[in-house]
């Protein structure tokens, strides 16, 4: 028998947008329904941002014992107990759980339906044999892995983000076909936990962010073990053994291969579409995602989508950062657009790497070339030295009236230290306000205030002040 449900918001899908949407609008005592099919707090909970992040930790901690004599600690040898490394991760993940549950969201007031659902009409949905008839419906199905159609890949068991955190056992040797952000951070995780690690990336590793701070952390990757190849095209793979795994690569020296005892595929993603009737409801999209404008507003007007179903930047706090927009249009009619130049990036390599804002690059084409590059290094942090974290730099991109235009930083805490400049790009704040902070002493963060001030320093760097010089020097 099939259930009528007419509420004012259907959310599909309960990622972290999906969450976000439907706690606002319970909290605001809008009557919503929430559908998911599978676990309660989607990718970044279950497979993504929790897991892989608790993994690095455990990589963290492995890799201080062998600092440790760096600073006069002597420790031993590392030993690393994978199944307890695995139970560490869903520790974490189960400890965070709670705040994303059916029971939790239940008593916010949230209908809840664990069911696939799809689109019979422009405005109907389907969730088993529940019919959902919304005044507005907001799509967060999110994104799954991309697997390429590498011939001989089916062959073998390789990983994905969904599959690596069930592991136990450590791989003897874990070749990564990817030099992302994913790709990069598990390979240095699974290095520092005992792993031999090969990375074969088609183009260069990390491509995505600035170069010369890219090359910093490429570089100390290397340096713990973690063999990348850069340039190499995977063509094939093969069985090898009973056990292992053997990747053909292409690459501007010809031919090569390397073998491994797991592949590890993380070469992207792509956005859940399938399987959700959009043809049916009149909405737009492609492989990469559904088709929204600015306001994230489909093709049809009664429906939204959000996060990397949207076919944009692909983080959780996009997500989060749309769900926003969308509930400030549907609750209080009040128009909202997306503007992706503010939204910050980290990735969690030991050097950290950050971003908000336009690169050097995006900086010259967009300015004519009218900018200027500040920057100032971890080595002459105060900080930096006493923890031995000199490695990196911060790079700040500032128009002809000394207004930010981005901030890249490689090194120790470059996630953290991320968000004052992302409050500064989204404000449109220029140099002068950052001169008049002060930082505590002795912070890493202080490389900010110090890029800055270098605007100002040598002051003879501004024409009408060479000119006065000059003129003083020559009368005075």
């Amino acid at each position: 028998m099939t259930t009528r449900l007419t509420p004012d918001i259907c959310v599909i899908g309960a990622g972290s947008g999906g969450l976000s949407v439907a706690a606002a609008a319970a909290a605001f005592g809008v009557e919503v329904v929430l559908v998911e099919k599978g676990r309660m707090g989607g990718d970044c909970l279950n497979y993504g941002c929790v897991p892989s992040k608790a993994m690095i930790a455990a990589g963290k901690h492995a890799h201080a014992i062998s600092e440790a004599p760096r600073y006069g600690v002597t420790a031993g040898e590392a030993k690393v107990n994978f199944g307890r490394v695995h139970d560490h991760v869903h520790s974490v993940i189960a400890s965070i759980a709670p705040n994303d549950s059916v029971e939790r969201f239940r008593a916010m007031g949230v209908t809840v339906i664990e069911a696939e659902a799809r689109f019979t009409g422009k405005a109907t949905v389907m969730a088993g044999d529940t019919e959902i008839r919304a005044r507005r419906f907001v799509v967060a199905t999110g994104s799954s892995p991309f697997v390429p159609p590498i011939p001989g890949l089916d062959t073998v068991d390789y990983l994905t983000n969904e599959t690596l955190f069930e592991r136990t056992r450590a791989p003897k040797h874990l070749l990564v076909i990817g030099g992302g952000p994913i790709g990069m951070e598990m390979a240095q995780a699974h290095r520092r936990l005992g792993a031999e690690v090969t990375v074969i990336e088609g183009a260069k590793a990390l491509g995505k962010d600035d170069p010369e701070l890219a090359a910093i952390v490429l570089d100390n990757i290397r340096a713990e073990g973690v063999n990348v190849l850069e340039g190499s095209k995977v063509t094939s793979v093969e069985k090898r053994g009973k056990t292992g795994v053997r990747v053909h690569y292409e690459s501007e020296n010809g031919a090569g291969q390397v073998d491994g005892s797991d592949i590890l595929v993380a070469v992207g993603r792509l956005a859940n579409v399938e399987g959700l009737g959009l043809n049916k409801a009149g909405i737009k999209h492609d492989r990469r995602g559904i088709k929204v404008g600015a306001n994230l507003r489909t093709s049809n007007s009664r429906v939204y989508a959000i996060g990397d179903v949207a076919g944009g930047l692909q983080f959780t706090h996009v997500a989060n950062y749309h769900a926003g927009l969308v509930v400030q249009q549907i609750l209080f009619r009040a128009p909202a657009k997306e503007n992706r130049g503010i939204i910050p990036w980290a990735t969690y390599t030991d050097p950290e790497l950050a971003h908000v804002g336009l690169t050097e690059e995006q900086a010259a084409e967009r300015h004519g070339g009218k900018i200027q590059v500040l920057r100032w290094p971890y080595a002459e942090n105060d900080r930096a030295q006493a923890e031995r974290k000199t490695q990196g730099l911060i790079k700040m991109v500032v128009d002809r009236k000394a207004r930010i235009l981005g901030v890249s930083i490689a090194g120790a805490g470059a996630g953290e230290m991320i968000n004052m400049w992302a409050l500064a790009v989204a404000n449109g704040l220029k140099l002068g306000d950052v001169r008049g902070y002060v930082p505590p002493y002795p912070t890493m963060a202080e490389i900010g205030k110090r890029a800055a001030i270098s605007y100002y320093s040598p002051i003879t760097r501004k024409p009408i002040v060479r000119w006065i010089v000059r003129f003083l020097r020559r009368f005075g």
